[in-house]
């Protein structure tokens, strides 16, 4: 954990896990995925203990509190001791995937990508009228 009791936001997204690399992170900042106190900012700036941040991933929003500072990224325990994610967003991340399963097994929302090739070769042909 870091004792100068600042580090970069970039950084820190890091260290908790929240981006495989800083140069991802780094990318979401300058993108506006990743909100400090409500306002967009730069991978530049200092976080500290109590920070808000809201940080967009995919389909979801993640609404966290800072609660620890390192640079350093470690075990995933270790990374959720850094934060500590509000109630409101749990509960938002859990009906929106909940929705989304739902859709998916409905059908009206496709599956990620055909099985193997031969699903790949029907889709195909039903695209191309049986042409290939």
């Amino acid at each position: 954990m870091a004792d100068e009791g600042r580090v970069r936001i970039d950084k820190w997204l890091w260290a908790a896990r929240f981006f495989k690399t800083r140069a991802q992170a780094k990318q979401a900042l300058d993108g506006g995925k990743v909100q400090l106190d409500g306002k967009r900012c730069k991978a530049s700036k200092e976080i500290t203990v109590g920070s808000l941040l809201q940080i967009r991933q995919g389909w979801d929003d993640v609404v966290v509190v800072v609660k620890a500072l390192s640079e350093v990224r470690r075990g995933a325990v270790e990374a959720h001791a850094l934060y500590e994610e509000s109630l409101e967003s749990q509960r938002a991340r859990e009906e929106n995937a909940a929705q989304r399963r739902t859709l998916r097994e409905a059908g009206v929302m496709p599956p990620e990508r055909p099985g193997n090739k031969r699903h790949r070769r029907q889709r195909a042909r039903m695209k191309h009228g049986g042409q290939r």
